[in-house]
């Protein structure tokens, strides 16, 4: 009698890249025998793989550990990722965990089921982050329409706010040859766009002779697929000539990802990012010069240590007469073994959501800015899936477009006349 196929669960926290080596691990589960099963499903194995950029993300790991164990009492928990290679001890405590795997170990998880059927309490396998310099390349499969691909991890800055140079180690990369090696592979899935994530990856090629503006140029070669996004840069990397680049391109798309996190001068030193509000603005005028259709959305951090009302008028005056499209607001978070931990000047939890809820509405009032201007006009939209009758994708300068039409439409590209605007989402006719 031949033995039931072993059913395995995934879910994934936190970032893109978190998402594209979820994805890779779990096509090695695949290629094992297993069945892939929903997280909301029973299996006798949930994997969850951690984000530990702020407290919340900690709290929802904890909370997805129990109910796994509470859906299936006899299954086996491995918990992978950030916050397993910052807290593992914290993880490990938690009752219902089998084995606690940190950011060298995770893409081993299969060689290690052996290690979990033990049942020898919880196992906990994980290098000091220094010791860490290998690159395992990853890509998403689990949208048909659109493939996170991997090409960077770790960090080098050493911003005061952020433990993911503690969690992934330092900047390191692939070769341009390896990366298009699995581009290809991603393009000959259904895949119809692809998003370059990594932690930083406009350091692609450090410590070597290859760049970021290379790999661009060889990506903009790559058959079979439509359309590359590239997920977040950082402003001192994001050059004139990427820009510029991306500007001609048919393949790049008119859309960028830049964060800024304060636009006040003293708080983005206290942060010890790399660049003033003036370099910022500059990169900003600089795409809308090259490509004024652009979709530029921007990360910002409210609550800093020491962030007086002052700093954050400054923050909000100056994204106010930015042309940028919209923000990613993030209320700051403590994070143990942070220098930003050890300044003092905490600002309130009460100020920290005041100033999150001005610039979420003036994040509304971007988009809504930025809708408008296309009203009326028509853009090429991927058509993603099909939610509540209508079918759902994203125009080539990311608005959100809802359409009537059939569901033999997803995962194809159609010219869409967007008739009106939401906010969050603008109608539009095939």
């Amino acid at each position: 009698m031949s033995t039931p196929t072993k059913r395995v669960a995934f879910h994934t926290l936190g970032c893109k890249l978190n998402f594209s080596e979820t994805a890779t691990i779990s096509r090695d589960f695949i290629l094992g025998g297993f069945e892939k099963v929903d997280y909301r499903d029973e299996a006798d194995i949930y994997v969850l793989n951690t984000c530990s950029v702020t407290e919340n993300a900690n709290k929802e790991a904890r909370k997805l550990i129990r109910q796994a164990k509470r859906r299936n009492p006899n299954s086996s928990i491995a918990v992978i990722g950030c916050y397993a290679q910052l807290k593992p001890n914290d993880i490990a405590a938690i009752e219902g965990v089998d084995i606690v795997l940190g950011a060298e170990e995770k893409f081993n998880l299969l060689n290690h089921l052996d290690s979990i059927d033990l049942k020898i309490g919880t196992k906990v396998i994980q290098s000091e982050i220094d010791h860490l310099h290998t690159f395992t390349p990853s890509y998403s499969s689990g949208e048909r329409t659109r493939s996170f691909l991997k090409v960077q991890d770790g960090c080098d800055y050493t911003c005061s706010f952020c433990t993911i140079p503690l969690a992934r180690g330092e900047s390191r990369s692939d070769t341009i040859e390896s990366t298009m090696k699995t581009a290809r592979e991603v393009a000959a899935t259904d895949a119809r766009e692809i998003v370059l994530t990594g932690v930083n990856i406009g350091d692609f090629g450090k410590g070597s002779h290859e760049t970021f503006f290379d790999l661009i140029h060889q990506l903009d070669l790559l058959d079979g697929i439509d359309r590359i996004r590239i997920s977040s840069i950082e402003p001192n990397l994001i050059t004139n000539e990427i820009i510029e680049f991306c500007a001609k391109s048919e393949k790049f798309m008119p859309h960028f990802h830049v964060p800024l996190q304060s636009g006040s001068d003293k708080i983005l030193k206290a942060m010890r990012r790399r660049y003033k509000r003036s370099l910022f603005e500059h990169r900003m005028l600089k795409i809308k010069e090259c490509i004024p259709d652009a979709c530029i959305g921007v990360d910002v951090i409210v609550g800093f240590p020491g962030e007086t009302d002052d700093d954050f008028l400054d923050t909000y005056h100056f994204l106010n007469e930015l042309n940028i499209s919209y923000l990613h607001v993030f209320t700051y978070s403590e994070r143990p073994n942070t220098d930003a931990d050890e300044m003092g000047k905490v600002v309130s939890k009460e100020k920290r959501a005041e100033r999150s809820k001005m610039l979420h509405i003036l994040s509304d009032k971007k988009r809504r800015i930025f809708h408008d201007q296309f009203i009326g006009k028509n853009r090429p939209v991927l058509v993603e899936n099909m939610k509540n009758g209508k079918i759902m994708g994203h125009t080539d300068n990311y608005i959100y477009v809802q359409i009537d039409g059939v569901p033999e439409l997803v995962n194809t590209i159609k010219s869409v006349k967007l008739t009106l605007n939401h906010g969050a989402v603008v109608d539009g006719e095939l």
